[in-house]
């Protein structure tokens, strides 16, 4: 251990339940304890080094978790600690509200020492991140760019590897979306003027944090190999709200383009272009280009790999399914555009596999 080891700060009043969080994490990490939520605020406001991670329990005497949780969201010092909650497997409703509210993931109890190394590697990875594109984003100059790009990209590696995937998803949907603007530029397309203004390249790099805010998202749900109940199907489409969440912390869209772009795609890239889709139910023109275009992307390559809770389809099958969903899933013009470079998208998919 040295000075620049990471703290993690567990709340719990069971003992137990801390002792044994302190033991899987004792190798890695420097571990802080209180034993509720008051003791764990007063312990906060004594130390200038703040915790990277906080582990906090639910139930607890005196001041609960949620209580502590929404105190901390009102102290500028303290809400952009991420906090991962200590919940059982039967608290499902209450996960659904605390995401909603900004916690970034949960453990369950029994502790599984794997999941809650991964969970907790995995954020303070992203806090990381979180905090080293924060001061990257306001600087000007190129190799201030080169950083962030690369920063980006390997927040997207984070994602990927939690969701088991090969790391290729990534790379295959950012082609996808260059290859979609690429004929809508060059076939002169009624977007074609609206693509140039918006910066092609910038918005291909942007794919890459398409499903951030899958890293909030429990393992049961994500890597659940089977269709979705409806409260965990609630919880999954959470993913786009705390992925805007994420790319806030990250700079100001409103200053931006790059991030701009990746709030577009990663807060709408589940809309329909018939208003069904989520988190805002718009339609048509309303959901930004940018994210008409990530949708066909991400669907298409989703449908010809294999997941956890599914076979991969063929690529003829796949891209039925898009002309099928042209016009109400999606944009016709950008559907339509991605039947006639169907070559282009086959070629990506063998090539990155």
């Amino acid at each position: 251990m040295n000075d620049k080891t990471p703290t993690v700060l567990i709340v719990d009043d069971q003992y137990e339940n801390v002792a044994i969080l302190e033991e899987i994490l004792k190798s890695d990490y420097k571990t802080t304890i209180a034993y509720n939520g008051k003791e764990a605020l007063e312990r906060l406001g004594e130390n200038d080094l703040l915790p990277k991670i906080i582990l906090l329990d639910i139930h607890m005497p005196e001041m609960t978790g949620r209580e502590m949780f929404d105190a901390m969201k009102t102290c500028e010092k303290f809400k952009r600690i991420p906090v991962v909650f200590i919940t059982t497997d039967n608290e499902s409703e209450t996960e659904s509200e605390l995401l909603a509210a900004g916690a970034v993931d949960f453990i369950n109890k029994p502790f599984n020492p794997d999941i809650v190394k991964i969970r907790v590697k995995n954020h303070i990875e992203l806090k990381n991140y979180s905090d080293n594109l924060e001061e990257m984003v306001a600087e000007k100059t190129e190799e201030a760019v080169k950083t962030l790009d690369n920063a980006l990209q390997g927040l997207a590696n984070v994602v990927e590897h939690r969701d088991m995937e090969s790391g290729e998803h990534v790379k295959r949907t950012q082609l996808y979306v260059k290859a979609l603007i690429d004929y809508l530029i060059e076939s002169n397309s009624i977007y074609a003027n609206e693509l140039k203004e918006l910066q092609p390249e910038i918005i291909v790099k942007s794919m890459a944090l398409h499903d951030v805010g899958k890293i909030a998202i429990p393992d049961r749900i994500l890597l659940k190999p089977g269709k979705l109940d409806p409260d965990e199907y609630e919880i999954m489409k959470t993913h786009t709200s705390r992925g805007k969440d994420i790319i806030h912390e990250l700079g100001d869209v409103n200053t931006s383009l790059y991030l701009k772009h990746c709030e577009d795609i990663c807060y709408g890239h589940h809309e329909r272009w018939d208003g069904k889709g989520y988190p805002c139910q718009i339609k048509g023109s309303e959901i930004p280009i940018v994210a008409r275009i990530a949708s066909i992307a991400d669907v298409y390559d989703a449908l010809i790999s294999k997941r956890v809770y599914k076979s991969a389809m063929t690529y003829e099958d796949a891209l039925g399914l898009i002309i099928e969903g042209k016009g109400t899933q999606f944009d016709p013009t950008i559907a339509e555009a991605a039947v006639l470079i169907k070559d282009k998208f086959k070629e990506i998919s063998l090539k990155y596999k």
